[in-house]
């Protein structure tokens, strides 16, 4: 049997004690992304951060190379990023994401902060050289949730409705990373 003297166990009480008063750190994972293609995946185009904010899921992107101006960006449900053949046969870049994530099975789409699709992000920026950069909220999802999914940039803009286009019209999937 071991024995400690009395300073030890006071000692190592306080260092517990500490330990379990400092505040655990925000989840956080960063997810590669790349261009879509028949193989699934192209050309690296950066990263995506993601940590668990106060208001939310705090995104960081810092990619290059994408169509300038505003990009649907979202979480889809699988994890894959590789081409599939579509409805009419048709091979789909980055199909294999498959849906957007949708855990509550809402079926609309109604962005980040509607009541639709949990896998609705904001907007997504591209500068005039194709960066985009910045700080992106997604108030309604931590990181635990997204793990295990994949993350999709379109073509063209998102308008968070499904009319007069479905999923907000933002047309082919340009870029894909998984979580």
């Amino acid at each position: 049997m071991i024995r400690f003297g009395r300073g030890f166990m006071g000692a190592a009480t306080l260092v517990l004690a500490a330990a379990s008063a400092a505040p655990a750190a925000a989840a956080e994972t960063v997810v590669q992304v790349y261009r879509t293609a028949e193989a699934g995946r192209g050309e690296p185009v950066g990263t995506i951060r993601f940590v668990d904010g106060a208001k939310g899921l705090d995104i960081y992107p810092s990619l290059k190379g994408l169509p300038p101006g505003p990009h649907g960006f979202h979480v889809h449900e699988n994890p894959n990023c590789e081409a599939k053949a579509g409805a009419d046969g048709k091979l789909v870049l980055g199909l294999g994401a498959g849906g957007h994530y949708d855990p509550d099975k809402t079926g609309k789409h109604e962005g980040p902060m509607g009541k639709g699709h949990a896998g609705d992000l904001p907007l997504l920026v591209a500068a005039a050289d194709g960066g985009a950069g910045g700080t992106l909220v997604a108030p309604r999802l931590k990181v635990a949730d997204v793990r295990g999914c994949s993350l999709i940039i379109h073509a063209g803009g998102d308008n968070y409705a499904d009319q007069p286009a479905a999923l907000g019209g933002g047309g082919g999937r340009i870029a894909c990373g998984l979580f």
